[in-house]
């Protein structure tokens, strides 16, 4: 697929995200940003675009929900293609909104922000939409420069799909840790820990299931391990604990 139709994608995306970003700060941003309602509404949205996935997509969601016990899910759809398909593309939003909500309520933990302010929100939901966004057509990029765009791309089918897997299991998790104040401090960070170990632990999985595929070209995949899978997460929690000082 050419690197055009990614730039267009991405392009569209800046644009809707900058005219949002520039509607709440210039004309809503004035208005009471502490409510409650808000939330209740994406959590909604987001159970709903789930619901709806699950009746177009009965057959695949039900392998999909799934994935941890088998992985019938991804020998079935492994290839590339259906990365841009419209289950994938419904569940990336419903992921991302979990993990926006998720990154605020820890922020809200150490006193950053409070996890009623949807301005907040909006600019944790436009940052990682441009950070996987960014990130996936990097990716694109140094596949085809190293010749491994076949290996990447299924590679990175399978991280969205278990990154995905993980943000609706996270999806209950955030409305528990929202709606509950009583909830003790460490359990969000307790939650982020698990998350972190779970990623790893799926990485490793992935890394096992195209051993053969990396191998073969070890040295080319150890650079783009470094370059985009080790590197973007050290200098954010650099940055982050840095300015949490």
């Amino acid at each position: 697929m050419p690197f055009d139709y990614y730039k267009i994608i991405i392009n569209n995306v800046i644009k809707i995200t900058n005219f949002a970003l520039i509607m709440t700060e210039h004309i809503l941003h004035p208005r009471i940003t502490d409510t409650s309602d808000w939330v209740t509404i994406l959590f909604i949205m987001a159970f709903g675009i789930i619901a709806l996935t699950k009746s177009i997509y009965e057959n695949r969601f039900e392998d999909f929900t799934k994935l941890i016990f088998s992985d019938k899910y991804t020998r079935i759809y492994r290839d590339s293609s259906h990365l841009m398909g419209m289950f994938s593309i419904s569940l990336f939003f419903v992921q991302i909104i979990s993990f926006s909500f998720f990154i605020q309520i820890l922020l809200n933990s150490f006193g950053h922000g409070a996890k009623t302010d949807w301005i907040l929100f909006i600019q944790i939901f436009t940052f990682l939409i441009y950070f996987i966004l960014s990130k996936f057509l990097i990716e694109k990029i140094i596949g085809t420069t190293f010749k491994i765009e076949e290996l990447v791309e299924q590679f990175n089918l399978q991280k969205v799909t278990y990154r995905t897997y993980v943000g609706l299991l996270l999806l209950p998790i955030d409305i528990i840790l929202y709606y509950y104040d009583s909830i003790l401090k460490n359990i969000p960070l307790l939650v982020l820990y698990s998350i972190v170990a779970l990623n790893v632990l799926l990485y490793m999985f992935s890394i096992k299931n195209y051993r053969k595929e990396i191998f073969s070209k070890l040295f080319y995949f150890i650079l783009y391990l470094c370059t985009l899978e080790i590197a973007p997460y050290y200098f954010m929690y650099y940055w982050f604990t840095k300015n949490s000082v």
